[in-house]
C-alpha cells in the first residue's frame, strides 16, 4: 500500500549534505597527501641511490617508446587496410622495388661490322667493344704515340687485367715475330697483364706463333676474330 503523494524511487532528489562534501574533500586531501609523500620518497631514494633511480627511469623510458611504437604500428595498419588472412606486410610490399636497368644494346651487330675496312682506331675501338660486350669492365682505347703495344685494357669478369694489342692489317701483311717480340717485351712486365692477346684482322707468321706459345700470348687471327664477334664467346674463356 503505497503512500498518497510519495514519488517513484527512481526520480527521488537528495538534499544538499555538508557530511558528504565533508567526506570528499577530505579523500581529496589523502589523494594529495600520499602522492606528495610518494615524491619525497622517490626524490629522497634518488639521493641515497642515484644508479637505481637513473635505471628506474630508463625502464620507464622504454617501456613508454615501445607502447609509442605500437601505437604508430596498429595506426599504420589501419590505415594500410586489411590484408588477406596469413599475409604480412614487410617493406617490399610498402616500398616500390628500385627500377632494373636494362643492358645496353649495340646499334648495329658486331658480327657483321666489316674490320678490314676500319681505320686503325676504328679497329681498336671495336674490340674494346667486344670486351665490354663480353663481360669486361672498364674496357678503353688507350693506343697511340707511347701505349708501348698496348691498344686495349680492360678487366675480365673474374677479374683478370687483359692487355690487347691490335693489328688491322691486310691479307697480305701477316704480323711476324718481331711484332709479337715487341708486345712480349712490355704486356707482362710494363702492363701487368694476367692475359695478353694480339688481334689482327689478317694472319700471323710461324715463329711467330711460337714465341706466343712460348709467352703465353693469345693470338686472334682474322677467322679467329670473326668468330668470337659472331658467337659471343670471349676467346681468353676457352
Amino acid at each position: 500500500m503505497t503512500t498518497a503523494g510519495r514519488r517513484p524511487h527512481s526520480g527521488r532528489t537528495y538534499a544538499f549534505s555538508l557530511r558528504r562534501l565533508s567526506l570528499c574533500f577530505g579523500l581529496i586531501a589523502l589523494v594529495l597527501l600520499a602522492a606528495g609523500t610518494a615524491l619525497k620518497a622517490g626524490v629522497r631514494a634518488a639521493d641515497d641511490h642515484p644508479v637505481a633511480a637513473v635505471a628506474l627511469g630508463l625502464l620507464a623510458l622504454a617501456a613508454a617508446v615501445l607502447v609509442r611504437r605500437r601505437r604508430v604500428r596498429v595506426t599504420r595498419t589501419a590505415a594500410l587496410g586489411p590484408s588477406a588472412p596469413g599475409d604480412v606486410l614487410t617493406p617490399d610490399a610498402i616500398v616500390p622495388a628500385a627500377p632494373v636497368e636494362e643492358p645496353l644494346e649495340v646499334e648495329e651487330p658486331l658480327a657483321e661490322v666489316g674490320f678490314e675496312a676500319m681505320s686503325a682506331e676504328e679497329f681498336e675501338q671495336a674490340v674494346a667493344d667486344l670486351c665490354r660486350r663480353d663481360g669486361c669492365r672498364a674496357a678503353e682505347v688507350v693506343g697511340g704515340a707511347g701505349d708501348l703495344g698496348a691498344d686495349v685494357l680492360a678487366v675480365t669478369q673474374d677479374g683478370q687485367r687483359l692487355v690487347i694489342q691490335c693489328k688491322r692489317y691486310d691479307a697480305a701483311h701477316k704480323v711476324g715475330s718481331q711484332d709479337l717480340q715487341r708486345f712480349g717485351g712490355t704486356c707482362f712486365a710494363v702492363h701487368d697483364a694476367h692475359i695478353a692477346a694480339v688481334v689482327t684482322t689478317s694472319d700471323f707468321t710461324e715463329p711467330a706463333l711460337e714465341y706466343a706459345a712460348q709467352c703465353g700470348i693469345l693470338c686472334l687471327d682474322g677467322q679467329a676474330l670473326a668468330t668470337w664477334a659472331s658467337t659471343g664467346s670471349a676467346p681468353w674463356t676457352e
